[in-house]
């Protein structure tokens, strides 16, 4: 893994915290945001080692994960297009108590699961433990 490569990692691993944080705080919109984020930056991390390049300035995790040819199962490509499109409206809300209503504690603590488990996927792939 470059220098570059575990930099991402690193801050994955801050903005996933910086997740648990938000949803103790009872920030739920918050709370998926940064877990799009941190896949975001491990999804980058991966990109960088596969491709040997800099990533793109994307927040598409859709993309990033075809860039890195990320080995993930049915239920985590779900998950990946399912928080792809709500970070958009995490990142652009158009109503505050909709984003609310649509982000529940519930909602929260499900996007923080799934995103430890994808984020523990990509980590454990090969290509970045060499």
């Amino acid at each position: 893994m470059t220098s570059l490569s575990d930099e991402w990692i690193k801050q994955s691993d801050y903005d996933l915290n910086t997740a648990r944080d938000m949803l103790n705080a009872g920030r739920y919109i918050y709370t998926v945001y940064m877990c799009h984020l941190a896949i975001e930056k491990a999804l980058k991390s991966l990109v960088i080692v596969v491709t040997g390049e800099t990533p793109p300035r994307t927040h598409n995790l859709i993309q990033l994960v075809k860039l890195g040819s990320v080995n993930l199962n049915t239920e985590q490509k779900q998950f990946i297009a399912e928080i792809n499109t709500a970070s958009i409206t995490t990142r652009y809300p158009e109503e505050l108590a909709k984003s609310l209503n649509t982000f529940s504690r519930d909602i929260a603590v499900e996007y923080l699961k799934k995103s430890g488990d994808v984020i523990k996927c990509i980590t454990q792939e090969k290509r970045l433990l060499k």
